[in-house]
């Protein structure tokens, strides 16, 4: 996000790439071919890898600015990660009845519309136990990936609050009911085509579950939710990520929320999280790897600023598919604000992204332009485990309760390409041609 705002001077040679796209391939490739190497050394290889980086702008180019707004967005990004993971790990949701393919259709859509109010980092890390849970006898890992696609995702388009890169532009100056307004349709169509898909493929799982399991599995659980008072705690996250957007510096949000997981934490009662098997080994993957892909990404999105003008003038399919390509590989967020930049650039006047009032007119007078760019960061958010901050910490959490998760690759060509890309690309050519 910083990133993307500053002047970060001549860019890199191409070779600085090499850092990102290394780590990319080791968590694509390693834990499919080397699980027990991998799970040992992942933390000191990213760790390699983002002091490669580091060094080059300290050392080469004398760059602090690039390396400490990097450091500055990776500690937000872990704050409220974390937060969301403790404070949720202290609420047990208990969801009674079967979970037939209908009420599991029921549960993804209150998901998706929950992400509008919590973020979608929030909604993913307050379900994703109750979801695992009220389908733990026929669970496989397309329950996840589906739950990744909606809940973590595609669902939070509606509001600023829903995902990063469209709190980015509401600080920037887009209204706060833009979103809705303007992207409601496209929401609306995309999440139903993903749940109708769902509905089939667990439709197909649930008519092989014995019915003995069944009844055994599901006849004891209640509705009740335990660790009432860790609403409270996300309350206070969700209020410090307001204030941040209402100038406070970042330490004072990040440490509200840090004092959320310390306090939830320490008042929880420990059989609230023993009951939900919490444990910290998702945290600490995530908290990792996402050290070495922000540190790495600093190159990239320094390129990707000073050639984005060499695109020309890009009609809203382009600018939809560019953002989202990108985004299922970046950081969403500074991707919006590359695009959004370039578009505020070509707009006639040339308008500024450091002045509200003319972004809120560009959203006004231009909201295709915005539209495509806004979709592209989050629906496409969902192609990779990387795509988004909490694909990985889903995954992290389904493979810490035993369920097999398709890899890296794995996800792409089983979920992204067949099921995913076509549907985002239907909607791009009925709503952005």
């Amino acid at each position: 996000m910083l990133l993307t705002a500053m002047n970060m001077g001549a860019p890199p040679p191409l070779w600085m790439l090499a850092p990102f796209l290394l780590l990319i391939v080791g968590i694509a490739v390693c834990p499919l071919l080397f699980a027990p190497w991998w799970h040992k050394r992942y933390a000191s290889i990213s760790v390699t890898l983002a002091l490669t980086v580091i060094g080059y702008y300290l050392l080469l180019q004398g760059a602090l600015a690039p390396v400490t707004a990097a450091l500055e967005e990776y500690v937000s990004f872990i704050s409220l990660i974390g937060s969301l993971f403790v404070v949720s790990g202290g609420i047990r949701i208990g969801v009674a009845g079967e979970a037939t393919p209908l009420r599991n259709v029921i549960f993804l859509c209150f998901g998706g519309l929950l992400a509008n109010v919590l973020g979608t980092t929030g909604a993913a890390m307050l379900l994703i136990r109750p979801w695992i849970r009220m389908n733990r006898y026929r669970i496989t890992g397309f329950h996840i990936v589906f739950f990744i696609f909606i809940v973590a995702n595609i669902g939070g388009c509606l509001t600023p609050i829903g995902d990063p890169p469209l709190f980015l532009g509401y600080l920037r100056g887009v209204p706060f009911f833009w979103t809705l307004q303007n992207l409601w349709v496209e929401w609306l169509f995309v999440i139903g085509l993903v749940l109708a898909v769902f509905y089939v493929f667990d439709r197909l799982n649930f008519a092989r579950a014995p019915k003995p399991i069944q009844e055994k599995e599901t006849k004891h659980e209640t509705f009740q939710i335990e660790g009432w008072k860790n609403i409270a705690f996300l309350g206070l996250i969700l209020f410090a990520v307001l204030i941040r957007g209402w100038g406070a510096p970042w330490f004072v949000s990040d440490g509200m929320m840090i004092a959320a997981a310390l306090s939830s934490y320490y008042f929880t009662i420990p059989i609230i999280r023993k009951r939900n098997e919490f444990t910290f080994e998702p945290l600490k993957e995530v908290a990792w790897l996402f050290f070495g892909i922000f540190s790495t990404l600093i190159p990239v999105i320094h390129i990707l600023n000073s050639s984005a003008h060499n695109l020309g003038h890009p009609s809203n399919l382009h600018y939809y598919w560019m953002t989202g390509f990108l985004s299922s590989f970046l950081d969403n967020a500074p991707t919006y604000l590359t695009f959004l930049t370039l578009a505020l650039n070509l707009h006639e006047p040339v308008l500024h992204l450091f002045d509200q009032a003319e972004v809120a007119r560009f959203a006004m007078q231009d909201p295709a332009t915005l539209a495509a760019i806004s979709l592209g960061a989050v629906f496409f958010g969902a192609a990779t485990y990387i795509g988004n901050g909490p694909n990985l910490m889903v995954k992290s959490i389904a493979e810490s309760s035993k369920i097999r998760m398709p890899s890296f690759f794995g996800y792409i060509v089983q979920f992204t390409l067949p099921i995913l890309i076509p549907i985002l690309a239907l909607a791009g050519w009925l709503f952005l041609r």
